[in-house]
Formats: structure tokens, sequence, C-alpha cells
């Protein structure tokens, strides 16, 4: 099948004074109330019902060269652009015509809590070939997007903007846009690699760090320090993706555009887990909106949108030429391009890779021995500094690079680790002015009631990337009770991001003031970006009772169980949610679902091999070696253990062990401790643990139910470079290996190994 014919960005283009312009493919069917008449300091404007059918539907794409399954909405990825006026009635019927459940959510909506598309949460999921109505009220303005909330779905297309005009807006040629990204594995695959710490990515990204990459470069020692604090390389993203899109395509142009014209591109990120950076060629991109609530406009020559923001912009034509609108990934291995105006292109100045072991030094500085950040958190608040600044070739400049490289973090830790990026400016380093939220001012104020009483929460953001956890206060949703709040007070949130990731934290259902040095005129937002080691404080007055999601839209997180859900004492029951027990527990699955992974090894000298399933606390793995001979023996180990702390270094587990192995006559064998070892016919339980240590070498301690104990350290993927990992194991039964694996694809790998036990093999390693 063919590529599905997008003509959505060409179509796109509105003037927003002009109501009835709407996306072809929906069909809108306008009602006018007589009855209820808002005036305008412009116009008189009647409000009218808005009606919009999505059909949702499985279809097949080709993004990349691969014909994949997506999941179109009115034959379209972007979803249909669905556009109303403040004081209109929205009226959506969504009919699924998938094989499996679906739902929508309105982001950054103020609407019924029951309207709000969050299944087993404020509705049921939408059952198959079933239709389901969404009707609220339009009673804000501005750029907002919706997309699904049911599993996965929103990374295979479901996401579009959703726009909601003033009734006075100005006539100023409009755009929406949707930036987004496509990878042609299926998500439920992506979403089970990265809890395996699978490191496939970094190496299609070219983002590796291993060891003789660290030696060339010079950061040897970096690289050694990392892995002594058990860190593993460091990335600023998760996913490879295949794709970038802008309003689903990777390039395209709008050429009727000429010189002097100005243009609002109202812009959402729709990705499931990519920050992107926007430049313009044609000069400073000016800020009119974020998330959907004006602020006063402030110039910039670039910014990075957060996962699920919103930004107004407007750029400027200033000759007769088509200038580049460049989108590019934050780790900078791809980017997608709009292209405005006629004429010979201007491209936009190409973003320089990343410094990722100058990131890795300073990232060392940060971490303690015990996993935690310094508490350098108050000192970077207010996105006044990006803490990977060092990473940026374009702001330390190239010639730099010796002299960051050899910089003390003893000296980063106080003054200097505040300067942001005009500090570097009036230093000569650079001349970007790149937006921060310390730079957004509403035009209004937006103080609280007053005389409301105050509700203060405290969340430390928490994760764990070896085995992609994330967490508040180190608790997934189904660990944590709701939080309850009460209707007219006053909610204040502190956050402070512990992990070495930013996260895009989104409060469903209310805007909230982010506390930026703005005083009475803070922005309102409903997305707050927190970089690693920041603090934050955001506050709204809670006004509209429900059960309300607050998480980070960095949709891998979000199932990773990284939320909370704020409900109102004492509200009505959900007429959407008739057992509330049981959507809880639907609700719950999500952060308790357990993802497979399996390895073996076909050798010359046998086969080994090990299948495992995880969830967030809870490992269940069974290891095996055939010999082809009773001399070599078989074995088999089986460990069920919970994994305990932030960090999850630690795990208690009970296990068995089986082993057969034909001994010459009269001969034993002794562990280290003197015991008799009962590898000839054992069939033994045991009790024991797993520490991760430094180097992230994993000691495993283990006593037998003979009474025998056996300490064991190993470590399966030492990486020696890009495509090279080594591995080691040895124990006080007197056991051990060593050996190398060459990566060559996602699922096979090439092995040379001796076994203390077999032996010297070569083989081929399949994964999973």
């Amino acid at each position: 099948m063919k590529l599905l014919s997008f003509s959505f960005l060409f179509s796109s283009i509105i003037v927003f004074a002009q109501h009835e312009h709407h996306q072809p493919t929906t069909s809108p069917k306008e009602t006018a109330l007589p009855t209820v008449q808002v005036q305008s300091s412009k116009q008189n404007y009647v409000p009218k019902t808005v009606r919009y059918d999505l059909y949702v539907k499985d279809t097949i794409v080709n993004f990349s060269g691969k014909e994949k399954r997506a999941i179109a909405v009115n034959g379209q990825i972007p979803m249909p652009t669905l556009t109303f006026t403040e004081g209109d009635t929205a009226e959506i019927y969504v009919h699924n015509e998938l094989n499996e459940s679906t739902s929508l959510h309105w982001h950054g909506l103020f609407l019924p809590n029951k309207e709000d598309g969050v299944p087993n949460l404020t509705q049921m999921p939408i059952k198959p070939h079933t239709t389901h109505l969404y009707k609220f009220p339009i009673i804000q303005h501005g750029t907002h997007w919706y997309h699904s909330h049911s599993g996965l779905q929103e990374q295979i297309g479901m996401y579009g903007s959703f726009i909601m005009n003033k009734m006075d807006e100005p006539t100023i040629p409009t755009i929406p846009i949707v930036l987004s990204e496509w990878t042609d594995y299926n998500p439920n695959n992506v979403h089970r690699m990265l809890h395996n710490a699978t490191d496939w990515f970094a190496i299609k990204k070219g983002t590796t760090q291993s060891y003789g990459e660290a030696i060339k470069q010079g950061y040897f020692k970096t690289k050694v320090t990392n892995e002594w604090k058990r860190m593993n390389a460091m990335d600023v993203s998760d996913v490879y993706y295949e794709k970038f899109l802008i309003n689903g395509k990777n390039e395209s142009q709008l050429s009727q555009f000429k010189a002097g014209d100005k243009v609002r591109l109202r812009i959402s990120n729709g990705g499931a887990s990519t920050y992107f950076w926007l430049n313009y060629a044609g000069g400073k991109i000016t800020i009119v909106a974020n998330d959907g609530n004006d602020v006063e406009p402030v110039e910039v020559d670039r910014l990075i949108v957060a996962v699920s923001e919103t930004y107004d912009v407007i750029v400027t034509i200033p000759e007769d030429k088509s200038y580049e609108f460049l989108v590019t990934s934050e780790d900078r291995t791809k980017s997608a391009s709009l292209f405005l105006g006629a004429g010979s292109q201007v491209k936009a100045k190409p973003m320089p890779k990343l410094k990722y072991f100058e990131g890795m030094k300073m990232m060392n500085g940060m971490m303690k021995m015990n996993g935690d950040l310094d508490d350098m958190g108050m000192s970077m608040s207010l996105n006044q500094m990006d803490m990977n600044v060092v990473m940026y070739p374009e702001i330390t400049g190239e010639a730099k690079k010796h002299d960051m490289k050899n910089m003390k973090m003893d000296d980063m830790k106080g003054h200097e680790m505040k300067m942001d990026e005009a500090q570097y400016n009036s230093n000569g380093l650079s001349d970007i002015v790149t937006l921060n939220y310390a730079m957004l001012k509403s035009p209004t104020i937006t103080n609280l009631p007053k005389d409301a009483p105050v509700k203060e929460l405290r969340f430390e953001l928490s994760g764990n990337m070896n085995r992609y956890v994330w967490s508040l206060d180190n608790k997934v949703v189904s660990e944590a009770d709701k939080i309850l709040i009460k209707k007219g007070e006053n909610v204040r949130i502190v956050l402070y991001n512990g992990s070495m990731m930013r996260h895009p934290m989104h409060l469903h259902g209310h805007d909230f003031r982010l506390l930026n040095g703005q005083g009475e005129y803070a922005p309102l937002k409903n997305i707050v970006d927190i970089m690693p080691m920041e603090t934050d404080t955001l506050e709204f007055n809670a006004n509209v009772e429900g059960d309300w999601f607050f998480h980070c839209h960095i949709l891998y997180h979000m199932m990773s169980g990284m939320g909370r859900v704020f409900t109102y004492e004492n509200q009505a029951a959900n007429p959407l949610i008739p057992n509330p027990k049981l959507a809880q527990r639907k609700l719950f699955a999500d952060d308790r679902k357990f993802h497979l992974m399996a390895e073996n090894d076909f050798a010359t000298n046998g086969n080994d091999g090990m299948l495992m399933l995880q969830n967030t606390r809870w490992s269940i793995g069974t290891e095996w070696r055939l010999g082809y001979n009773d001399m070599h023996g078989y074995e088999t180990e089986t460990h069920i253990g919970r994994y305990i702390g932030k960090m999850q270094w630690f795990m208690p587990f009970i296990g068995f062990d089986w082993r057969y192995r034909k001994f010459a006559m009269d001969e034993v064998e002794k562990n280290i401790f003197g015991q008799t070892n009962t590898k000839n016919n054992r069939s033994l339980l045991s009790l024991g643990i797993n520490y991760t240590l430094p180097m992230l070498v994993r000691l495993q301690s283990e006593v037998f139910t003979d009474g025998n104990v056996r300490f064991q350290l190993s470590r399966e993927d030492i990486p020696i470079s890009k495509r090279i990992r080594g591995m080691f194991m040895v124990n006080t039964d007197k056991e051990y290996m060593g050996g190398f694996d060459y990566i060559f694809s996602r699922n096979i790998r090439g092995r040379v190994h001796y076994d203390s036990d077999m032996g010297f093999g070569v083989g081929i390693s399949l994964n999973y």
C-alpha cells in the first residue's frame, strides 16, 4: 500500500477571524444558539455548536521506506485540526473503527472532568466499533492539541491541533503546526526495550560513549568515573526515530508568502518523547503565547519546545525567498523543515552535534556515590541555564573544547553554575539568544485568590535509567494514593528533579502559575519542563471537581508510572465510571506491566541463554547452560526477586538451582571455602541478593539449602567500542567466564568466549 497522501499542511492556512474555515475531511456542522450572544469590542459573535465526526481507523504508512501500521483519523496523520471560537460548544463524535479500545484527551482544555478523556480515570475506554460523544463548552482561547490517552497510540498517529480563537482574533495569516516523530518499531516493543536497558537506540544514534570512544577523545577518566558512580552512558533522549515530522511531512513548503509578510505559527509538540529545537533562517522568532496563554512578546534566536508544550510564534519573510523553519530533535540526530515563501531557499544553520563526554563530565560532578544529586536545584531554578549547556558547541565554541573539558566541577558548583546563555554572550562565546521560562511574562495579572487557603505539596521527580522506572518520590501511580484537594483552595506544588533527565510535567484540566521571577505577572501554563537538578514552583486554584491526572508527558515515562491523581474531596461520582474499583485496577495495570527479555547463544562449546520477566519492582528470571556431552553437563538457575530502593541496585531473591554433570571416578569439586559442590546431581533452593557495585558490576550472594555459600561477580555489557561489548564472571565455586560480543543488529550478536566448564566457544547470540 502507498503512503497516505497528507495534504493537511497546505490546507491548514487559515485566517482565524473567519470561523467557518475547517478541515474539509471533518465535515463540521454548526447550529446557532440564538439565545446567547457575546459582545466583543470588535464584533458581535453568535456562539455555535460545532460538531466534528472523527473516524479512528488502522492504516499503513511509509515514512522511512518501510510500510508500517499506524492509526489515522479521518484518513490523515496528524489528526484533523479542530477549530472553535471562544463561546462555542464542542460536540465531537469519536467513531472507533479499531479492533482495540481508544480515547481522546483534549490537552490543556478547561472542561468537565468526565470529558477529559483519560481511560479508566475520567471515562471507560471507547470500545472497538462503538461511538463516543465528547461535549463541552469552549471557555478559553489559544493553541492546544489533542491526542489518544490509550496505551501508546499517540506514538503512531493519534495527535492533532486543537485551536480556539478569540472572538476578536487578529487577522494575521496563521498556520497550525504539529511536530512529531516516527519510529518503525512497534511502540510496545520500544517500551519493552527501554525497560530492558537496550543500547541499540544509542548505537543507531551514534551516542554510545564507549571506552574506545572515550580514549580517542581524551575522556577515559571521565568514562571510568561515570561507571564508578554506577551510571550508564549519557543521553538526552530515549528513543531512536527514523523521521521527524512537521504536520506529517519531513519537508514541505508554503510558497504564498512574500517579502514583509508576517506569519503566525501555532506550534504544538505532539511527539511522544522528543524535545524540539526551533530555528528560523529569516531572523528572529517572536514568542507571543505559550500553552495557549498570551505572553508579552519576546524575541529570540531559538527555543526548545518540551514534549506536549505549545508556542505561538511570529516570523517575518525578509525577502522574496523561501526561508527554512528548522525543527531539530534535542539529541540533534535529525531534523524536519518547513520553507516559508517562494524563490531560492535560505537554509537555517544546522545544529552541531552534542559534546556528550563534556556533558558526562559535568554529570559526574553532580552525582553522589549513592545515586543522589548534589543539592544544587535551587541555584538552577527558573530555567536560567540548561544544565547541558557545556554540550553545545554553538555556545562554548569548538575552540573552547579543551578549556571546558578541564573545567573543575568544584568551580561549577557555585556562581558559575548560574550562568545562562546571556552570560556566555557577554564573555564573547556566543551571540545566540535562547528562550527560557524566566523571559515569559503574562500581559495581565495572574494572582490567585488572596483569601483562599493554601495547600502545599512537594515532590521529587525520581528515575532509574538502568531499569527505566520513573516516579514521584520513588512511587509510581499504582503505589500512591490519590491526592485530596479541596475546591476553592490554592494548591502550590514544589517540584525538584532528582533525575538526570528533563521531564515535562502536565496538569490536566487547569492552568497553573509558574513562579519564574515575574511576580504577579507570572505566566500561565499547563506544562512545566523541569531540567535535572532544578526546582520549580507552580500554583493553581482548585476550581473544577474531578479526578485530574498530573504526569510526565514523555509517553514512555508516563506509562512507566510517573504521575499522580488529584481528586477533590466529597465530589460527586463520575457517571462514566460505573465500577471505580475495576477502573482503578485497569489504570494501575499500565505501570505494573511485565516486560519480557530473552537471549540464547548457539556456540561451538554449548548452548546458554536466559529468559526474564520484569516490571517496576519484580524480576522473574531463569538462566541455562547446556553442554553437548555429559562431561560438560547441564544446569539451570531460576530467581524471583524484588528490587528495593530508588536506584534499584539491591534485589533480594529466592532461587532454584538444578545441575547435572558427569564426574570422573573419585572426582570431587570444592569451592574456595572448602565446601563440597554437588554439580553431579544438584537440586537446591536458595536465598540471596543481587547488588550493583561501582563499575556496574553485579554482586550475587547466595546460600543454598545444603549449606553451601556462593559469591559471584559479573558484568555482561562493558562498552569496549560502539558495537563491541565485553563480559566476565567469576565466583567462589571456582567458575569463571570471559568474552566479547559484536552487535550486528538489534537481535543478533556474534560471540567469542571462554567458560571454565565448557571451554572455548564461538557462536551467534540471538536476543529479544
